[in-house]
């Protein structure tokens, strides 16, 4: 993929991209050649990336952003046209999740994951979409989950939001199509971010733990974010431009094992029953 030359004039905005898999988008993006505004609710690290961004050539700035609040998502588009003149690209990576026993979530909890990780979707493409309408062109990059295909227990607001998050993809898809603007998603699996971190520091045996998730990924790694940017950026690229309501799978081959066990336990079921 070509990282010098068309995307001089591009111009990306990036939610979430403090830290973990947003800032590996933020960085990838830079590296390309496009202008990043990172917008993160951390001044501290999203100004640290916009300077990782401009250490790489790249114009970039920071929005302090909290993407639950319109009024915060406006102001980042507005933001991004007042300092670069167009938005060409939006990736709605900001999320939060938590893993608690449903009994035990209230409201608050449902409303933290679901106004970050859907809601900010929603009011951070709506505002996004009304400045690429007029100019008839862009792109939109969700960041879903594999959530969005097989879940656990104890998630279910996070399950609920990323689920929608593919659903309301394939419904902007359809309706800004006629305006060639492309709206598709991407699903990570596991990814080396703070999340990771702490799934090995929670567990009693470490070792144990990384090698039982190596188990279940066919690839038996976890990825990098630069290999999530990756996807990302060739979606917005002009190689993908035949594509849009999609949701692409960067999760090492997890959810394709675990469906296929899902039916081999079936079938094995199905024929005890019949016996």
């Amino acid at each position: 993929m070509e990282t010098t030359g068309r995307w001089a004039e591009h111009v990306t905005v990036v939610t979430g991209a403090g830290s973990g898999i947003g800032r590996g988008i933020a960085l990838r993006f830079a590296e390309a050649g496009a202008a990043v505004v990172v917008a993160d609710v951390n001044a501290t690290t999203g100004e640290a990336v916009a300077e990782e961004c401009r250490a790489l050539g790249a114009r970039a700035r920071f929005c302090a952003t909290n993407v639950a609040r319109a009024a915060d998502c406006r102001a980042l588009i507005d933001f991004t046209l007042e300092h670069f003149g167009q938005i060409d690209s939006l990736i709605n990576n900001a999320g939060v999740n938590f893993v608690k026993p449903t009994l035990e979530m209230d409201e608050a909890d449902w409303d933290r994951v679901v106004d970050v990780d859907l809601k900010g979707t929603f009011l951070c493409s709506r505002y996004a979409l009304a400045a690429m309408v007029p100019r008839r062109r862009g792109s939109i990059v969700n960041i879903a989950s594999v959530h969005t295909l097989a879940t656990l227990g104890e998630a279910a607001p996070y399950a609920a939001a990323k689920g929608g998050v593919e659903m309301m993809t394939k419904a902007l898809a359809i309706e800004f199509a006629p305006y060639n603007i492309r709206v598709n998603a991407v699903s990570p699996g596991l990814t080396d971010t703070q999340i990771w971190a702490d799934i090995q520091a929670a567990a009693a045996d470490p070792e144990a733990a990384r090698q039982h998730w190596f188990d279940n990924i066919p690839l038996g790694r976890v990825q990098s974010p630069r290999e999530v940017a990756n996807v990302v950026l060739f979606l917005v690229s002009d190689d993908a431009s035949y594509i849009t309501g999609a949701n692409l799978f960067s999760d090492g081959g997890m959810t394709a094992l675990l469906i296929n066990r899902a039916r081999y336990a079936s079938k094995a079921l199905e024929g005890h029953i019949k016996a």
